[in-house]
């Protein structure tokens, strides 16, 4: 599934490629996870303005709106600029967008992902979709002091109190493995229970690794690739992700791998205790 560094990646990629364009054409798909919520039609003659991000969310700023995409589990955008020959939809393309500065389209085979119109972000639409969601990692208002305090507020699992996403947004579940190595914290030791000086170093390296993997171009376990095509690097630096029953690199105990949540989580035997 993208996490935010891969969603930052897919931004920057097209984002100032296609902005300024006017959009001409635009075609749907199959039904994804929600409805547009307008007509294909009264899209065509608004002009993209900026692209920026909210979490997993693309936030396409049109005239008079936005359109808020989500790649959902296992969806792709791909950008391709004017005069380039653009192949007929395929069963998995779901969402094409002409403009005169080049062509947006979302492949999401799942088709868990979503195209969404908000008239704005104050809309009632874009609340409920962003208005949940925490502070952003990369950001400026990404507090440790307040870290700190919401954390130990949790009862959770430290691990599920990160993929929540209502305190940090974005720390999806390989970046919260490799985050809680380097803060050499236990992935069920309950968050309340975590040391404030743990607490403290964990809000460091969380916006430390996301920087990394957004520079090394997010994390390719499958089939991620940015908007022009490219893989990400990320899982050729991953410490403990998908390394299961190998040896830690700091202490050479063995990785394990257990199931939280129904997600799968890595850690090294010797440096979480």
């Amino acid at each position: 599934m993208p996490e935010l560094p891969e969603v930052e990646v897919t931004r920057r990629s097209f984002a100032q490629a296609i902005t300024g364009g006017d959009i001409l054409d635009v075609r749907m798909g199959k039904p994804l996870r929600w409805p547009l919520g307008c007509g294909v039609a009264d899209l065509c003659g608004r002009r993209i303005e900026s692209v920026g991000r909210r979490g997993k969310y693309l936030l396409l700023h049109i005239t008079d709106g936005v359109l808020l995409i989500h790649l959902g589990m296992s969806g792709s955008l791909a950008f391709t600029p004017p005069g380039r020959l653009l192949g007929a939809p395929a069963a998995h393309d779901h969402f094409d967008m002409t403009t005169h500065r080049g062509h947006l389209r979302l492949t999401d085979p799942r088709r868990f992902g979503a195209v969404v119109f908000a008239q704005s972000l104050d809309a009632p639409i874009a609340h409920k979709l962003l208005g949940h969601l925490g502070v952003e990692p990369l950001g400026d208002d990404f507090d440790v002091d307040v870290f700190v305090a919401a954390m130990r507020k949790r009862r959770a699992p430290i691990k599920q109190a990160l993929l929540a996403g209502d305190v940090v947004v974005g720390v999806g579940n390989i970046y919260a493995s490799e985050a809680l190595f380097l803060a050499g914290i236990h992935p069920t030791r309950p968050a309340c229970d975590v040391a404030v000086s743990r607490l403290k170093t964990l809000h460091k390296v969380i916006r430390v690794l996301l920087e990394k993997a957004v520079q090394m171009g997010g994390t390719t376990l499958k089939d991620f690739k940015n908007a022009q095509g490219e893989h990400g690097l990320f899982q050729n630096a991953s410490q403990v992700y998908g390394r299961a029953s190998e040896p830690c690199q700091v202490c050479a105990r063995p990785i394990r791998r257990i199931v939280q949540g129904q997600r799968a989580t890595y850690y090294c035997v010797g440096c979480q205790r």
